[in-house]
C-alpha cells in the first residue's frame, strides 16, 4: 500500500516547467475531475500514480504539438463549453462573428427555419437554438463521427436541433426551405502551407480544405442557396482572409442583393453574406 509520503505532490504538476501554467493547470482539471478552486486549495495535497501517469502523457502529447481542446476533450465557445474530438474542427473566436450575424438577423424574423451546413461540433446550430429559441434549426455534415458529436453536444446543453447527414444540401429533403443559411466550409487551399502548421497538423483536413483552391465548396454552398431559400431569405458564410471579394462576387453571381462582408476583431474580413 502506498503511503501519502511516496505519492508525487499536486503543486509540482501545477508548476509544470516545460509547459505554460494554464495549459498545466487544464491539464490537471481534466484528470482530476476538478476546478481550479479546488486545486489551488490542496495544492500540497497528494495525487494517485495513476493520476501522475496520465498527467504527464497527455503533458507529452501537448510537447508534441497537439491540440490543448483534444487533450480535455472540449473547448469554449460563446461562453459555453463544447465537447470535441480529433472528428471535428476545433471551435475558433472567429467562428463568433458568424453566430452573431446571425442572431442579429433572427431578432427581426421570428420563427424562423435556419440551416447549418457543415456544423462539425454543432457549435454554430446549437447556439443559435439556444439564443434564439424561437427558430427552428437544422445543421448538417458529410462526416457521421463528426454528427455523433454534434448530438451530443445539443443534447448536453439542452439545444433542439435536427440534424441530417450529407453533402451539403443533399443531406436535406428535396422540398425544405430555409430563412436563413448559414456556414463555415473548409475554406482553406489544398497547397496552402498552414496546413502543415500548429494545430491544423491534428484538425481533419475535410474540414479545413476542399482540395481545391479554397473556393470550391463556397462556391457549391452560394450557387445552391437561392433555390433552398424563401423569399427574403439570406446566407452568411465564413471564410478565409483574402477571399472577401471574391466570396462577394459568387453571391452577386447567384442572384443575392445587399451584400456585406463583417470584420472580426482582427479586423479581417471574415464573414460574407447577402438576401433575396
Amino acid at each position: 500500500m502506498t503511503s501519502d509520503v511516496d505519492r508525487p505532490i499536486l503543486h509540482a504538476f501545477l508548476h509544470d516547467p516545460r509547459l505554460p501554467r494554464l495549459e498545466a493547470r487544464m491539464l490537471l482539471e481534466h484528470v482530476l475531475q476538478k476546478p481550479r478552486a479546488w486545486m489551488l486549495a490542496h495544492d500540497t495535497d497528494p495525487i494517485e500514480s495513476w493520476q501522475a501517469q496520465q498527467y504527464q502523457v497527455l503533458a507529452s502529447r501537448r510537447l508534441a504539438g497537439e491540440p490543448m481542446a483534444y487533450l480535455v476533450g472540449r473547448r469554449e465557445f460563446m461562453g459555453r463549453d463544447f465537447a470535441v474530438t480529433p472528428d471535428v474542427l476545433i471551435p475558433r473566436p472567429d467562428t463568433e462573428l458568424l453566430v452573431e450575424t446571425a442572431l442579429q438577423w433572427l431578432q427581426d424574423h421570428h420563427e424562423a427555419a435556419v440551416l447549418d451546413l457543415g456544423t462539425g461540433s454543432g457549435v454554430i446550430a446549437v447556439s443559435i437554438a439556444l439564443d434564439a429559441p424561437h427558430a427552428s434549426v437544422t445543421a448538417t455534415d458529410a462526416s457521421a463521427s463528426a454528427l455523433q458529436v454534434a448530438v451530443r453536444n445539443a443534447a448536453r446543453l439542452g439545444a433542439r436541433v435536427d440534424f441530417a447527414q450529407g453533402s451539403w444540401y443533399d443531406a436535406l429533403p428535396a422540398r425544405a426551405r430555409y430563412d436563413l443559411i448559414v456556414s463555415n466550409p473548409p475554406y482553406i487551399a489544398h497547397d496552402d502551407d498552414h496546413l502543415r502548421r500548429g494545430d491544423l497538423r491534428y484538425e481533419p483536413p475535410c474540414a479545413l480544405t476542399d482540395g481545391a483552391d479554397g473556393l470550391r465548396d463556397l462556391c457549391a454552398i452560394i450557387a445552391g442557396a437561392p433555390a433552398r431559400l424563401r423569399p427574403g431569405g439570406a446566407l452568411w458564410v465564413e471564410h478565409g482572409w483574402d477571399q472577401a471579394e471574391a466570396v462577394r462576387r459568387l453571391l452577386a453571381q447567384a442572384g443575392f442583393r445587399q451584400i456585406t462582408s463583417r470584420r472580426d476583431l482582427a479586423g479581417i474580413e471574415r464573414i460574407s453574406g447577402g438576401s433575396l
